[in-house]
């Protein structure tokens, strides 16, 4: 079966989640993807667990759940870049590869000979990707970071979390680690754009992504009200900061998400709910008028929303096109029937004998569609594949970079 980037070779050089996120979407669309990893250790999340996957005996692997889920479909291989001998692999890997993704600290990759002033003379047509926590220049360009850092500095726990003056008030961080994932995206978004220009002008580039700069962009609307009003946006919730009534309700059973997003579905809702008037009352009739006077709107939605339980509201509301929804664990999630139909959760051949679970890839394309070949390597599984039948190094030479620890 065809597919999106079946003729793209990608050099993995990254560790934690947000290049080897990158570098899964390109695996996931088709690109051949080797990942190298430190000899005897590999990548840090290897380790992250419980929980870890259990072999065919029920062993537990060395392999964590955490490291399942950005490092599907592509190759292991183990070497010491710190050596002589690893850097040359390296280099060897890059002549013939059109994309390199690392996350190794700024100037780390230079001191090696690797960085992509190094590799483009080796091979012109190189996309290069670095991926950093705050980006290649800059005060703090030489900092360590990590996703929960750029959260609080990048503003989106100032906006996330219970607000002031109500229990448990404070900052929050998303449940997810959101700064690396959406880094992983933006840097898969910013290669695909450099291997286009490539197509037409033959020539590769350099990508510096930051999580930092990514986590300020996703502000977005947030950071577009600050500027134009002056206000600095504050925590509220489950409140959305521009439409209302957009937030949590209890029911008489259960909560609810309500999503009103323009006048039309205002009106439906109240309709549903048995209160016309609130539509019609000019305080609240429009979406900006709303806005301004949800302290007023809000209370008298909640009272109505005690009336029936979560499932009744759904049932009636969605037979009247008004969005909502209700709040899942994770089990609930992977049984919803519309999660189930578009066969989110998969399981994935892996190299310890077992079938290992994984989260589909949510691009959809009709003519070169996302495959799904195996789950995460073992460390070093494709040692002997790559450096004989890609770089033909011998085995007798081969074993010798073993005994030194280069591989």
């Amino acid at each position: 079966m065809k597919t999106a980037l079946g003729h793209i070779k990608v050099l993995d050089l990254t560790r934690i989640l947000a290049g080897p996120w990158a570098t899964q979407n390109l695996a996931d669309m088709g690109a051949e993807v080797i990942k190298i990893e430190r000899p005897r250790v590999g990548d840090d999340t290897r380790t992250w667990g419980p929980p870890f996957l259990k072999d065919a005996d029920g062993n537990e692997t060395r392999d964590s759940s955490y490291f399942l889920s950005a490092n599907r479909g592509k190759q292991s291989v183990t070497v010491d870049l710190a050596t002589p001998e690893g850097q040359e692999i390296i280099r060897m890997l890059a002549a013939d590869a059109d994309v390199v993704v690392e996350n190794y600290k700024v100037g780390t990759l230079a001191r090696y000979g690797l960085a992509y002033e190094d590799l483009r003379k080796i091979n012109p047509r190189i996309v290069y990707c670095s991926v950093t926590g705050f980006g290649q220049d800059g005060p703090y360009a030489a900092l360590p970071g990590y996703d929960y850092v750029f959260q609080g500095m990048g503003g989106l726990m100032s906006i996330t979390g219970v607000p002031d003056g109500e229990p448990g008030a404070a900052p929050m961080k998303s449940g997810i680690a959101i700064s690396d994932l959406l880094t992983g995206m933006y840097a898969t978004t910013a290669i695909l754009a450099a291997l286009e220009h490539r197509h037409i002008s033959g020539e590769g580039q350099y990508i510096d992504m930051s999580l930092l700069d990514c986590i300020v962009t996703i502000n977005s609307y947030q950071a577009i009200n600050y500027f134009l009003s002056g206000k600095i946006p504050e925590r509220m919730g489950n409140a959305h900061s521009n439409m209302v009534p957009y937030q949590v309700f209890k029911c008489r059973e259960g909560d609810i998400i309500i999503a009103v997003g323009n006048d039309g579905q205002y009106a439906a809702f109240c309709r549903v709910i048995g209160r016309e008037h609130l539509a019609t009352d000019p305080a609240f009739a429009t979406g900006p008028q709303r806005n301004r006077n949800r302290k007023d709107l809000i209370p008298l939605v909640a009272e109505a929303m005690l009336a029936r339980t979560m499932e009744e509201w759904v049932t009636l509301l969605e037979a009247n096109n008004v969005p909502c929804g209700p709040i899942h664990n994770m089990k609930q999630v992977f049984e919803d029937p519309q999660v189930r139909h578009r066969e989110m959760q998969l399981a994935l051949p892996h190299s310890a004998g077992v079938q290992a679970p994984s989260v589909a890839n949510p691009i959809r394309l009709s003519g070169t569609p996302i495959q799904y070949d195996k789950s995460a390597p073992l460390l070093g599984e494709h040692n002997d594949a790559v450096l004989q039948q890609r770089l033909g190094l011998s085995a007798a030479r081969i074993a010798e970079l073993q005994a030194k620890g280069v591989v």
